[in-house]
């Protein structure tokens, strides 16, 4: 007996057919994929399909199917899923753009010359005389023949000669067609010139533009494409998430009302507010509205414990809590004061500065290492570093360093670790790491002269309890359940628990839900609304079975109702604090 299609597939293969159907009739289109639709498997088959129908006149030809995607792990999963066919150019846009222009090199020298950030840089070198323009470190540099690019010069100088009509005939000659992963994300200026100069425009590539625009959550992406040229084709299946979830991702967005794969899986959806706390709560344009942090605690491990009797497992690999802004989640894992020490966040998520990646990959994972005897891993671990151990004196000053180690570890601060591994050289910091430890004890703060701003992160790091390095660590390596909503698009969990406050000025959920009550929403307020939106949206529609949000921010009666009318009445609980 034949297997019966699930509502998902049909609904995913009727969208496949309309992808093919466009292909065919040489018209280019647009595929809407909710979340959990499945859009990156239509992607493959669409370029399988693309690659079959074209496999000899384009290799004849020198032709190839460019697929531009969003970033580089969605690359290497394309690549992979298609066996690196030879007809088929896979790579980020940045790239894809370079790859158009980089043999444009007069016109390129020309161009720069016209960028302001470029001309203070030309002029203190003397003008671009005879040097090349190349990009691949990804950051400005005038050297001694060529001028570096960075990744910002990248897409406005291909716009530039996109004006050019020659160019768009050798682009579109070498690319007859082009398909866009992650549409709605790429950037708006580069979409609009695809679509100003080429779209609907005889002897044009056809282009296939995969993504979602409810799930734009980054400032420069071009959002919903609309274009008279363009086929807008829906795929309305969701292969993530049971029916008690995705019967509210339909409430929330009936224009595409989605199909799942079991109608009859079991799964819960239950919403919290605070409303009923009494007490102060946050001012401030950041936090108005807000529970104080302590009994913004209170109620996450409140609602984790009645998630718990609910059944969930709480474990990172089973479960997700997202939260809106890194300081609420520091704050929640116990490395907040680390966090406060830097400017930026990506200085210690991206471990951009220097201590806290030696701190986090070579020191933490070396003290593991040492912890469980093993000895030979201890020494992987520190690298290059690691002197020859001759004499049984050698093996006993590291034993002695590294016992003392593992006390600060436990007891002190950053600063005593540093001051500790400067002094025993055993292992030893970075040099760039101990040079500015030194440079940091020699400032003279009484000269009136500011402190650089990598010294004067490291003096506010000192005094932070190293535990909080051994915190900050559990995150980056996935041993937390813990995750901001900008950090999961894409990916998907068990059970998932939002925590909905406030934190950053560009969110408001209250606000949102309000502006989606009411109807008509305000010119001025489009932007505002469909950012918020957007990010309710993905965080919501993560989960595979099991759906819970907690709302810290107080929430009017008008908030209240449009929750109601996504999520049921039955589904709405006033948190006992």
């Amino acid at each position: 007996m034949a297997n019966l299609e699930s509502p998902a597939e049909a609904a995913s293969r009727i969208a496949l057919d309309e992808v093919f159907a466009c292909i065919r009739a040489g018209r280019s289109f647009r595929l809407e994929a909710g979340a959990g639709a499945g859009k990156t498997y239509s992607l493959i088959e669409a370029l399988k399909y693309l690659t079959k129908r074209h496999e000899r006149d384009f290799s004849r030809r020198g032709q190839q199917i460019a697929c531009i995607t969003f970033t580089n792990v969605a690359k290497d999963e394309i690549e992979a899923r298609t066996d690196r066919h030879p007809i088929i150019y896979c790579n980020t846009n940045h790239a894809f753009c370079w790859l158009l222009i980089g043999g444009f090199q007069k016109q390129l020298k020309a161009l720069v010359q016209q960028l302001p950030i470029w001309q203070e840089k030309l002029l203190e070198a003397g003008g671009i005389g005879s040097r090349g323009v190349e990009y691949s470190l990804g950051h400005r540099a005038v050297r001694e023949h060529v001028l570096s690019l960075h990744h910002d010069d990248v897409i406005p100088l291909t716009i530039a000669l996109i004006e050019n009509q020659k160019f768009r005939k050798i682009m579109a000659d070498r690319f007859p067609i082009i398909l866009i992963d992650e549409y709605q994300d790429t950037d708006k200026a580069w979409v609009e010139a695809l679509r100003v100069r080429f779209l609907g425009q005889p002897n044009s590539p056809l282009f296939g533009f995969f993504g979602d625009h409810w799930q734009k959550i980054y400032g420069n992406g071009c959002g919903e494409l609309n274009d008279a040229a363009v086929t807008p084709i829906g795929k309305k299946a969701n292969f993530r998430s049971v029916n008690a979830i995705v019967e509210c991702l339909n409430r929330m967005r009936p224009e595409l009302p989605q199909f799942v794969k079991d109608p009859a899986d079991p799964g819960r959806v239950r919403i919290f507010h605070t409303n009923g706390w009494v007490g102060q709560r946050q001012g401030g344009q950041h936090w108005r509205g807000d529970l104080p942090s302590n009994a913004a605690h209170q109620a996450l491990e409140t609602t984790k414990a009645k998630m718990v009797v609910d059944g969930w497992d709480l474990a990172p690999s089973q479960t997700k809590i997202l939260m809106l802004t890194h300081r609420v989640l520091a704050s929640e894992q116990g490395y907040s004061n680390l966090a406060q020490a830097f400017q930026y966040n990506d200085s210690y998520l991206k471990k951009e500065n220097r201590l806290i990646a030696f701190l986090v990959d070579v020191l933490e994972p070396a003290a593991d290492a040492y912890a469980a005897k093993r000895y030979g891993a201890m020494f992987e671990a520190l690298g290059g570093t690691v002197p020859v151990l001759k004499r049984q004196a050698d093996k006993a000053a590291w034993t002695a360093s590294f016992d003392t180690l593992m006390a600060l570890r436990n007891n002190g601060s950053v600063g005593d670790v540093v001051d500790h591994l400067i002094a025993s050289q055993r292992p030893r910091l970075p040099d760039r790491v101990e040079d500015l430890q030194h440079e940091l004890a020699a400032f003279d703060v009484t000269a009136g002269v500011e402190m650089p701003r990598p010294m004067a992160e490291l003096q506010k790091l000192r005094p932070v309890a190293y535990a909080e390095v051994k915190a900050l660590r559990r995150y980056l390596d996935g041993h937390s359940p813990f995750e901001t909503k900008h950090g999961v698009k894409g990916a998907e969990f068990e059970n998932v628990l939002v925590v909905l406050g406030r934190g950053w000025n560009q969110y408001n959920f209250e606000e949102m839900l309000e502006l989606a009550g009411a109807g008509a929403i305000p010119a001025a307020k489009q932007a505002t609304f469909e950012r918020n939106r957007n990010l309710f949206y993905v965080a919501c529609s993560r989960p595979k079975r099991r759906l819970t949000l907690l709302f810290t921010q107080e929430l009017s009666n008008a908030a209240l109702a449009k929750l109601q009318g996504w999520f049921g009445a039955g589904s709405i609980e006033a948190l006992e604090l």
